[in-house]
């Protein structure tokens, strides 16, 4: 009796979160392009339901799609098939949209990372575009098959920073989280 109550007070906790936080999509596993194609019609129904401008669904949709991409193809947790593993998080408070990913990072790939971030985060705009043009000319490949394109192309359709964090969760690996925000109001036509 016991463990059913603490199991329905967990998913009652669980769910109280989910509203307090606006979330709207929570998964937690692999990360393939089905799944990904999967989620992003799922959003872009709810944003229609709630007659969300086109401007703003389109950069939802963008970084949603690109942030997927980016777990499917560098997450340290291959499965099989060469699927990714993490959790995907959407949701919107206020005006809003924030999508958060999180995926374990191997210690030897955390720092170029981080320096990656650290360097999209200090950029202007006009830098930004400029690091994106140069990627697409002369990026070469990382080993896991990306040109470094996703964070840099993140930030210029947001304009915000792009929030992280890094959790170690043993000798060799991170846990890394993502946390990109949206503001609707920012991307909305007058």
């Amino acid at each position: 009796m016991n463990l059913t109550f603490n199991f329905i007070k967990s998913v009652s906790n669980i769910y109280d979160e989910m509203i307090d936080n606006g979330f709207s999509l929570v998964y937690l596993g692999e990360f393939s392009h089905e799944i990904t194609k999967m989620f992003t019609s799922m959003a872009e129904s709810d944003m229609e339901k709630n007659s969300e401008e086109r401007s703003v669904q389109r950069k939802v949709y963008h970084v949603m799609v690109e942030t997927l991409q980016n777990m499917n193809k560098h997450s340290d947790e291959i499965q099989e098939r060469n699927i990714g593993k993490g959790l995907f998080i959407i949701g919107k408070k206020s005006e809003t949209y924030y999508i958060i990913t999180s995926n374990r990072v191997a210690k030897k790939h955390k720092d170029h990372l981080e320096n990656a971030l650290i360097t999209v985060n200090k950029a202007t705009p006009e830098e930004l575009k400029e690091m994106y043009k140069r990627q697409i000319r002369e990026g070469s490949l990382s080993e896991k098959g990306g040109a470094g394109l996703g964070l840099i192309d993140i930030a210029r359709k947001t304009g915000e920073p792009l929030n992280y964090q890094f959790l170690q969760l043993d000798d060799d690996y991170f846990f890394f989280i993502l946390k990109v925000e949206i503001n609707a109001k920012k991307f909305a036509k007058d």
